[in-house]
């Protein structure tokens, strides 16, 4: 990262430049990250980011452009998605393969991480004690924003002024999409804030166990999302069986 964007080391695909970090590397590149002055931020786009954001952008909703500048100012754009890999790879381009679950659980886990700080910005109201459970030698503070945050200009404001009183080193956006980043992209243009940010989705909620994973076979087979359909159906059905498969369109279109 330089100045916080992504560098020439990304590759564009389906309109995003995304990183060609592998796992370890982006680990690495998020550390040195929390010891900067300016913010920077992290996004794992998936088949769900990409479908809601073409959605947006077709349909002229203001929203969209405000999805797509703060996918444009990432420092990072990661690949969160099999699905997404194996398309680029029909595409001739080889992407590694960045989980979002993953990196915030390595990252949580590394050494390096102790006595460092980590603001929340989302998550439940047990949230923090049971991550400081998981993640000893970390301290962590919370904000947990109302319902609505994007028709709120109350709650962004809260947002940004929380993100930066705090200064801490990393900073969790556990919203949700395009929640998430767009609050990350306001708190990188207010230029108030240190550190580097992460749009983990429901990451943490997997690092302290009150959801479960696919099996490694599963995930594997890029059969994860039919894990999670399974586990909250009436949540999910129709992220996975009526928007998801409208990638493929999107992947035809830009081809």
């Amino acid at each position: 990262m330089t100045d916080g964007r992504a560098t020439d080391a990304a590759v564009p695909f389906l309109g995003l430049p995304i990183a060609r970090l592998t796992l370890d590397q982006t680990v690495d590149a998020v550390l040195a990250g929390a010891d900067t002055a300016h913010f920077s931020y992290v996004v794992t786009p998936n088949v769900d980011h990409v479908v809601r954001l073409d959605r947006l952008q077709r349909a002229s909703d203001p929203l969209g452009a405000a999805f797509a500048a703060a996918y444009a100012d990432a420092g990072l754009v990661l690949c969160d998605s099999r699905i997404l890999q194996r398309l680029a790879k029909l595409s001739g381009i080889d992407l590694p393969l960045v989980p979002g679950s993953d990196l915030t659980r390595i990252l949580l886990a590394d050494p390096r991480m102790r006595g460092r700080t980590v603001a929340i910005v989302g998550g439940s109201e047990t949230l923090v004690a049971a991550l400081r459970d998981a993640a000893p030698g970390i301290a962590f503070a919370q904000l947990r924003p109302p319902m609505g945050v994007l028709r709120d200009p109350a709650a962004m404001a809260a947002i940004e002024a929380f993100v930066a009183e705090q200064r801490a080193d990393v900073v969790l956006f556990a919203m949700g999409a395009p929640q998430s980043e767009i609050a990350a992209h306001r708190c990188r243009q207010t230029g108030r804030s240190r550190g580097i940010g992460l749009c983990i989705g429901a990451s943490l909620e997997f690092v302290i166990g009150e959801k479960r994973r696919a099996p490694l076979w599963m995930q594997r087979l890029g059969m994860e999302w039919a894990f999670r359909l399974g586990s909250e159906p009436r949540r999910l059905w129709r992220r996975y069986l009526v928007e998801g498969p409208r990638i493929f369109a999107i992947w035809a279109r830009q081809r």
